[in-house]
């Protein structure tokens, strides 16, 4: 029972979760923003096809999945942006939703702080992800 009770608790927050990436990714917003960051990305030498999956991978994981695909379909799992993407997957996680299912259950309110260090540490994933990939292949 308690499980069911904290599974209808966390469901209008999930709903909210879902609606927004569906608007970003099918209005073109996250395209937009990628197309905005790749230049800078590009020039410290993080691969600019890479990006939009390292903006919707801390939101989405069901939307990083789908980008993930595009990725290895259109560029191939072989290439640089493919091994990235495949490291960038397997090294981080969907922050909001874990921040959003863990602080419901304890129904506790997430601070500032949770945030900035969840978001620095898959900064840091996708920027590891890149090194790495570049310093073996």
């Amino acid at each position: 029972m308690e499980g069911l009770r904290s599974a209808v608790g966390l469901l209008p927050t999930l709903m909210l979760v879902v609606t927004a990436v569906s608007f970003a990714y099918r209005s073109g917003a996250l395209g937009a923003l990628a197309e905005l960051a790749a230049p800078a990305l590009e020039h410290i030498g993080i691969d600019g096809n890479t990006v939009p999956l390292a903006l919707i991978r801390p939101v989405s994981g069901s939307g990083a999945l789908a980008v993930y695909n595009s990725i290895i379909t259109d560029l191939g799992p072989d290439s640089t942006s493919g091994r990235i993407a495949t490291v960038l997957m397997g090294s981080t996680e969907t922050t909001f939703y874990t921040i959003a299912v863990y602080f419901s259950a304890v129904k506790l309110k997430a601070e500032a702080r949770v945030f900035i260090s969840s978001l620095t540490a898959d900064a840091a994933g996708f920027f590891f992800s890149a090194a790495v990939v570049k310093l073996f292949y």
